[in-house]
């Protein structure tokens, strides 16, 4: 056998050999390939990923969110053709070609992979993402790219390419914390998906690949450098013309400003958010609110809420120029929309970053004079007036202890109902307690919303009971709301992802009092601010019909100030958490007031200069000053002053001048003579 023979014989011995094992491994490869088809198939199923709940202020603007993920899941429809552009034009050319694998992309990747001898290129389409974003670990092995492909290709047949297409949108990571196209485009620009220009699409899609390595908040040369890759890859493919393509790569890398995902902005906000999230927890739970997608409507006012720390913060700022040791100085604020009940701002203390805790709702604190309206309007219930008379108030009172005598800042022993509360007398209010008695002042308590318990002792009417900034300033709001109580409440409804309510705050309003003790209330409560403990505010500038009242606790320990116009009831609150004097004469005319006034001016700026006006069942009724009587014409001589009362309720006429006619004199007048009898 000559030696061509023998090289023959085994040229075609080795070619039978080498066909046996490609054969053999072609079958393992499909052998392989058929059971990853089988196990793919109930893994081939586009989940439900966690959904950021999004709350939203009162204007239905989102204000912060809560997630495990920053995620709100959108439609298609909902999603810029622009962006799906960007997408297709630098992830998967041939998307609505192919059947889940891209056989022109994998050749190319392979050639690719090849000349660098390592794995540089996948060569995936979005439908292997989204496969391997659904499924899989993103590890670069044989193996789970053979499962990729599998899943890739039976999600293919479950699903149509737009719904493939909508859940890659809505699962991809975009960087910066922001999964999903709606919560990076909302992130990055400040804008919906559905808004986005040419050159914002083709900055989100750039950063599918690497968003680490992309991200503008990171790398910006880099961030444009890709978008413009991308921008160039559309004009190629036609989706977009020369003149769009050059406007958009010449345009600057314009982000929204940086904020940390799902907080409230970097200055504002951050004690209300905790509020709100605190509540729906104990509502729903943890999981619902961090995975479930909810949408959260609330009363929550921006421009008030930065309003409302901007006071508080300025006013232990200038304390802290008068006193040095301010450091544990702590201040709170809240603002309530009497009518609605609906808390337009909370401040919880003045360093959210210092301590989550939320001094506002969480801490019981005496009130000092700040709680003695609600004595005062236990009074009117039961058939006083304003100027009704308080005398003999030098003298004490039984106690269990024995005899007690309040100290005073002033020593008059007799006011009216009107003036012991503008001058805030510690005396007046003692026995006006005595006359409406323990349980109906802790009843009227009660239904003016004060939850806290309350000790059942006569220095009640001093406010040594510990009550919540936030119920004590939303029974105020009962005085501007003609009588009527209105829960306060942060959430006003709770929607799932599909914008179906699933909860809605009961609000449940009731009459308190009557109009008329409201009326009364708002109106000697006005007196505190015009010539009372709380002139302060208008000395700081602020100007609109408005009623209130301070409180100082022992030692100057608490400074409180709660005050309202008929729109909005607003109170603050400054002290230490382990309580010691602010300063020394640390009233809350000196401390609270300026803060009060500073947030209010802001607050209401826009709002109507309304008055608080009586209804049909208060008149007025001129008062004789010398004997409290109703005056007659003879009582001007020695004085006379306007007051209100319940219809049928104003006393009698003054018995202590009449007047009387003299006879005809020389020209023919007469001549009247006023005497006292």
């Amino acid at each position: 056998m000559g030696m061509r023979t023998r090289l023959f014989i085994g040229a075609v011995l080795l070619t039978s050999f080498l066909v046996w094992i490609g054969a053999a491994v072609a079958l393992e490869a499909a052998w392989r390939l058929i059971s990853a088809l089988e196990d793919a198939t109930p893994l081939a199923e586009i989940g439900v990923h966690p959904q950021a709940t999004v709350v939203y202020d009162r204007n239905g603007h989102e204000a912060f969110s809560f997630f495990v993920e920053q995620r709100v899941d959108v439609s298609i429809d909902r999603v810029s053709p622009r962006m799906i552009d960007a997408l297709l034009a630098v992830e998967d050319r041939r998307f609505y070609e192919h059947h889940g694998l891209d056989p022109v992309r994998i050749v190319e990747a392979a050639w690719r992979n090849g000349r660098a001898h390592r794995i540089v290129e996948g060569g995936s389409t979005i439908t292997q993402q989204l496969a391997r974003l659904e499924q899989l670990t993103p590890a670069r092995t044989f193996t789970r790219k053979l499962h990729e492909a599998a899943i890739a290709v039976r999600l293919e047949e479950r699903y149509t390419k737009s719904q493939i297409l909508q859940a890659y949108l809505n699962a991809v990571y975009f960087g910066d914390g922001y999964y999903g196209v709606e919560a990076a485009s909302r992130g990055y620009f400040g804008k919906s998906a559905s808004d986005l220009a040419p050159q914002e699409a083709a900055l989100l899609a750039g950063l599918v690949r690497w968003p680490a390595g992309y991200s503008p908040s990171v790398s910006p040369i880099r961030a444009r450098a890709r978008r413009n890759l991308v921008l160039r890859l559309m004009r190629n493919d036609g989706r977009l013309n020369e003149a769009e393509y050059r406007a958009a790569a010449l345009s600057p890398l314009r982000t929204a400003p940086p904020t940390t995902p799902g907080a409230a902005s970097a200055s504002c906000g951050r004690y209300y958010q905790e509020e709100v999230r605190r509540e729906l927890v104990a509502r729903l739970g943890a999981r619902a609110v961090l995975r479930d997608g909810l949408q959260v409507y609330t009363g929550y006012d921006p421009a008030m809420q930065c309003a409302a720390e901007t006071a508080i913060d300025a006013r232990i700022a200038q304390i802290a120029k008068r006193r040095a040791a301010t450091r544990d100085l702590e201040g709170s604020l809240v603002a309530i929309d009497p009518t609605s009940g609906e808390v337009r701002a909370l401040v919880g203390g003045r360093d959210f970053g210092a301590t989550s805790y939320i001094r506002a709702t969480q801490a019981r604190r005496q009130p000092g004079s700040a709680f003695k309206p609600i004595i005062y309007a236990a009074a009117l219930e039961r058939g006083m007036a304003p100027a009704s008379m308080l005398t003999h108030l030098d003298e004490p009172i039984m106690t269990d202890q024995g005899a007690w005598l309040p100290n005073d800042e002033r020593d008059d022993t007799e006011y009216t109902l009107r003036a012991a509360l503008t001058i805030s007398s510690n005396r007046a209010a003692v026995q006006l307690l005595q006359h409406v008695g323990l349980n109906q002042a802790e009843y009227y308590a009660r239904r003016l919303g004060i939850s806290s318990p309350l000790p059942s002792v006569p220095s009640l009417a001093l406010g040594t009971g510990g009550v919540t900034l936030l119920e004590l300033t939303s029974a105020y709001g009962a005085f501007a709301n003609h009588g009527l109580a209105v829960p306060p409440h942060l959430i006003v409804r709770v929607d799932d992802r599909e914008a179906r309510p699933i909860w809605m705050d009961p609000v449940s309003a009731h009459q308190a009092v009557t109009p008329a003790t409201a009326f009364l209330m708002s109106s000697m409560l006005s007196d505190v601010i015009a010539s009372g403990t709380a002139t302060a505010a208008r000395a700081a500038g602020f100007r609109l019909p408005a009623a209130g009242k301070t409180g100082t606790t022992d030692n100057y320990q608490d400074a409180w100030f709660v005050g309202y116009t008929p729109h909005l009831v607003a109170g603050v609150w400054f002290g230490m958490d382990h309580p010691a004097p602010i300063m020394n004469r640390g009233f809350a005319a000196v401390v609270a007031v300026p803060a009060w006034a500073e947030f209010m001016k802001r607050a209401t700026a826009h709002d109507p200069a309304d008055r608080f006006m009586p209804p049909p069942d208060v008149e007025k009724v001129t008062i004789c000053r010398l004997s409290g009587l109703r005056a007659t014409d003879a009582c001007r001589h020695d004085g006379t002053y306007d007051d209100y009362f319940p219809i049928g309720s104003a006393p009698e006429s003054c018995p202590l001048h009449v007047q009387l006619t003299l006879p005809v004199v020389a020209g023919g007048g007469r001549v009247a003579g006023v005497f006292r009898q």
